[in-house]
């Protein structure tokens, strides 16, 4: 099967997910009152799968599903302030072909870039419990066998980077502990699979964009590591 089908197989079996019921009675709790700005929207609603492009350089994991934007929408990071900053972002650097996406139906696509989440849905208050990432971690596993072209991997912010580094140790990377700090790079490898560079930024949420915490240049820079190093693989 090509790497096309098998990652489009994985992501139906991540659409009929239910295994935390917890989160599948959140999500209808959501799509049954939205917002007023967001009344005339059908929900999305389900557990959401990964985009981009199969043959990859670049992996990026985020942490879950916004309520109200990729929940909403039916792509990640699609129609929220997240999705803003990261887009432009990618855009700027040549991993995207425009640098904002507002549906899953708009002409959005990845260039060298995947896109994927430790959780793959909305949880409430943005707070996934442990149960539930490790129910998710299995589809992120898969997904580092079937990318085999990922050479460079940016976790957003401190949870997905910790899980990150749990699902790599599972793939027989040995890994020692590594402390997380935004503009941070890792060479990993494991004896049986290539060198991966992590590199670690601070979640272009809200909450770290309001306050200043990330800005656009900070965002910025990460990215530029990034073409420096897929250089240097090069």
């Amino acid at each position: 099967m090509r790497l096309e089908n098998k990652l489009n197989v994985l992501q139906k079996q991540i659409i009929q997910c239910r295994k935390c019921l917890r989160l599948v009675d959140y999500l209808i709790e959501v799509k049954n009152h939205p917002p007023r700005r967001y009344r005339e929207w059908e929900y999305w609603s389900k557990p959401l799968p990964s985009f981009g492009d199969p043959n990859a350089s670049v992996l990026i994991i985020g942490l879950a599903p916004a309520a109200h934007g990729g929940n909403r929408t039916g792509r990640m990071f699609t129609g929220d302030r997240s999705g803003e900053w990261l887009f432009d972002a990618l855009f700027r650097f040549g991993f995207a072909n425009r640098p904002n996406s507002v549906s899953r139906e708009d002409d959005f696509a990845l260039k060298d870039c995947y896109i994927t989440a430790i959780l793959r849905c909305a949880p409430p208050g943005n707070k996934p419990l442990p149960n539930e990432i490790e129910n998710c971690l299995p589809y992120l596993l898969e997904e580092l066998d079937l990318l085999k072209k990922v050479k460079v991997i940016v976790p957003l912010g401190q949870i997905a980077f910790n899980q990150t580094l749990k699902a790599l140790r599972r793939k027989g990377y040995e890994i020692p502990p590594l402390s997380f700090g935004h503009g941070k790079a890792f060479s990993l490898q494991a004896s049986h699979s290539q060198l991966r560079t992590l590199i670690t930024t601070y979640h272009p949420s809200q909450q770290n964009t309001f306050t200043g915490k990330l800005t656009r240049p900070m965002l910025h820079k990460i990215f530029k590591m990034v073409q420096e190093t897929l250089e240097d693989y090069d």
